[in-house]
């Protein structure tokens, strides 16, 4: 039977922690809000099934949208309102037992874990196809699953000193979040209308808009005038008008996408117009591209120049956040090596139901059993000081990340930051020791594959083991939840991310004089000439020919070439069919990092450009890194972003202080529905690619039927306005959590 009774306020913190054993600073701390002698059902086989569920239909969004804009948004709170609805739905329908808060604390604990996976798998191993390699899911599922489990694994020694003994001081706002959401919802109900409302409206207006083009998908307009016999480019506005865009700047606030929007403001209406300007008289290309600039439009000066400067700007924002972490990494790492010290110290677990973690040996018997699989199995392919390197950069980073979700959240956690880092690093050592051909590459990105998923479940569990930690959950439960929630998701991530590529991926005619292509494939494949062709790769530029793959003949000719569907640069397809391709932001920089130190052909003129853009903001006192990524980042999508937060600061202007920010404002009814436009939008996009793949979709399009309407800008913002903005605003100024 479900507990009701209200939580015990906390008594004071003992004057010195550091003293407290162990074995008793659980008590000292807290008192949770299912006492300790209560033992409720919890990790049942119904719960783990739903978890997983509920973790797949968000692992799928979040791949869609990481690839899409290189960010991914926490689904804890969602799967939790999810979890508590369903479960009195067939308490109600079947006359069963109602779940308890801990067995809705499991599932929301599965399922956010295996939605975690997808921010440190696209974030790297996507760079592996720019650089000219195939990604099958296989490899995918096998690099996920062992980062995955590896984050799970060495958060379990860390879990006392940063979960329990820094209770105080390290809030982790979206697991405290969580746990008002639990407790609120064990007492009053929590209804999941809201999660449901933003599904459908997400999904119904992304049909409509990228399946059926009832209305411009990306209204732009470029200021531009003729001046003496010159076209003066001023600057361009586009805005891809998604709901997945609109509800992730709602959720990161009108501050974080305002700093996004000002660095593609910063792209968009300075350095193209400069570059557009300076190089319109030029007569021969500029390193690194292969056109005049007189002859590029903003999106080409974008991918051949202002790419690079975003590049940079990003890396080193990286850095400077990683270097300012320095101090909290090594206190850290510290706690970290002096728990692990304390628990094996101890000889037994804590005979408290809430002391109770899984053993160390499980820690280090399963670490042990990753490195061997990271050498061993082919699709990963990481040798022994690849392994090496990877569980010393993951231990490193799990530790940091944890203690930034702490204090920051696990959705503004830095954990790109953190993954250049180990490339970088990874890289410069390969290259110390002479380490510098092409198979190098993918070893690099696939120790930073390892590295980010480990970091970015740490973060992550650290969120439900917080949530656990003040409802009253058996730690040692919590993490065999976590372990299936990261087993099950790790293997559709991989499918997904496969999926999406082949979908998306155009077939463009191509010739290169003195380019032979042969890295082939054992199979062939027919071309859109009906002639059959080899798959080769190209894994560096060779000539005037790109990285990539290629139809090539038997001679290894090209003939065509497969520009990937993330990343790739060729929205138009053999046919004349325009793809909206998935940009892939983080890993295009985790690709340039590692090609550009183990090959040393990076533009390094536009890249340090971009690098003391970066430093020139952090001495403004400005934050550089979002600044950064919205340079990076097609202006297009963070301009969507900020109308989504300025709808939140809309909100916002309206509530009083006390209210715009913590735990009520991360579980409140426009987050909700906000998560509900995301996973809407995203699974939405995930099933127009499959019809596009299949060649299904142009019997859905009306672009030709509704002419100008469907066509027009002013229509298309007009009905974003009335149908997203309008529902978005009026749903947020509701109050789910009352103090």
């Amino acid at each position: 039977m479900a507990v009701t009774t209200p939580p015990v306020h906390q008594p004071p913190v003992p004057p010195n922690l550091d003293e407290v054993p162990l074995a008793v600073a659980d008590d000292e701390l807290v008192r949770p809000y299912v006492p300790d002698q209560t033992d409720l059902a919890e990790l049942t086989p119904g719960v783990i099934v739903l978890g997983i569920v509920l973790g797949l239909v968000f692992a799928a969004s979040s791949v869609y949208l990481a690839l899409k804009i290189g960010l991914t948004v926490s689904a804890s709170i969602p799967i939790a309102v999810l979890s508590i609805t369903i479960f009195r739905y067939l308490a109600k329908a079947f006359g069963a037992r109602p779940a308890t808060i801990l067995q809705n604390n499991m599932v929301q604990t599965t399922g956010s874990a295996g939605e975690s996976i997808a921010a440190g798998v696209v974030f790297t191993l996507p760079g592996l196809i720019l650089l000219g390699y195939e990604l099958p899911w296989i490899n995918v599922a096998a690099i996920a699953l062992v980062g995955g489990l590896l984050g799970v694994l060495l958060m379990i020694p860390l879990r006392r000193s940063l979960i329990v003994r820094e209770h105080r001081t390290l809030k982790y706002p979206e697991g405290t979040a969580c746990a008002q959401v639990l407790i609120v919802g064990e007492e009053r109900g929590v209804q999941a209308k809201t999660v449901f409302m933003g599904f459908g409206l997400g999904a119904l207006y992304k049909f409509l808009m990228s399946g059926m083009h009832a209305w411009a998908e990306v209204p732009r307009r470029a200021f531009e005038r003729v001046i003496g016999t010159q076209r003066q480019l001023f600057g361009e506005i586009r805005a891809e008008i998604s709901p997945e865009l609109t509800g992730v700047g709602f959720i990161i606030g009108p501050k974080v996408s305002g700093y996004l929007f000002a660095g593609g403001l910063i792209s968009y209406f300075v350095l193209i117009p400069a570059i557009k300007l300076f190089g319109a008289g030029l007569t021969t290309p500029i390193f690194p591209a292969t056109d005049l600039i007189s002859a590029m439009d903003a999106t080409a000066v974008r991918a051949n120049y202002v790419f690079y400067i975003g590049a940079g700007a990003v890396t080193a924002a990286g850095l400077i956040s990683l270097g300012r972490a320095m101090p909290t990494i090594w206190a850290a790492l510290r706690g970290g090596v002096g728990d692990i010290r304390a628990t094996r110290d101890a000889g037994v677990p804590a005979r408290r139901r809430t002391q109770q973690d899984l053993s160390i040996k499980v820690v280090l018997v399963g670490t042990l059993v990753l490195v061997v699989a990271m050498v061993v199995l082919p699709q990963i392919g990481i040798n022994i000081l690849g392994a090496l390197l990877a569980v010393f950069f993951a231990f490193l980073f799990i530790t940091v990340s944890s203690r930034l979700a702490g204090q920051i959240g696990a959705s503004a956690n830095p954990i790109s930051g953190m993954t250049v880092a180990t490339v970088l690093l990874t890289a410069l050592i390969f290259l110390a020791v002479g380490w510098t051909g092409v198979e190098h590459r993918a070893l690099a990105l696939s120790i930073g594959g390892v590295v980010c998923v480990a970091a970015a479940v740490a973060a992550a569990t650290s969120q439900d083991l917080k949530t656990g930690y003040l409802v009253g959950a058996t730690p040692r439960r919590q993490q065999i939840g976590l372990l299936f929630g990261v087993t099950t998701s790790a293997i559709l991530i991989g499918a997904t991310i496969n999926f999406l590529n082949e979908a998306k991926t155009t077939i463009v005619p191509r010739a290169y004089a003195g380019v032979t292509v042969g890295n082939l494939e054992s199979g062939t494949r027919v071309g859109p000439d009906n002639q059959t062709y080899r798959i080769g790769h190209l894994y560096e530029r060779t000539g005037d020919a790109p990285a990539g793959r290629y139809l090539v003949d038997q001679a290894g000719t090209i003939h065509y070439l497969l520009d990937p569907g993330i990343g790739g640069r060729e929205p138009r397809n053999f046919d004349g069919r325009e793809v909206t391709k998935l940009d892939s932001p983080k890993a295009q920089i985790m690709a340039l990092v590692v090609d550009g130190i183990l090959t040393q052909k990076l533009p390094w003129g536009l890249i340090l450009i971009g690098a003391f853009l970066s430093i020139a903001m952090e001495i403004l006192g400005l934050p550089s890194l979002p600044i950064a990524t919205g340079v990076y980042l097609p202006i297009s999508t963070s301009a969507t972003m900020f109308m989504g937060g300025l709808v939140r600061w809309l909100i916002d202007r309206q509530l009083p202080a006390g209210a715009r920010e913590g735990p009520q404002s991360d579980s409140g009814p426009g987050v909700l529905f906000s998560s509900g436009l995301i996973a809407g939008g995203a699974i939405t996009g995930v099933v127009l690619a499959g019809l596009q793949a299949k060649g299904l979709d142009a019997g859905l399009d009306l672009t030709a039927a509704l002419g100008g309407f469907a066509t027009n800008n002013v229509v298309a913002m007009a009905i974003y306005v009335l149908c997203l903005g309008v529902p978005l605003y009026v749903v947020g100024k509701r109050v789910l959590v009352r103090s």
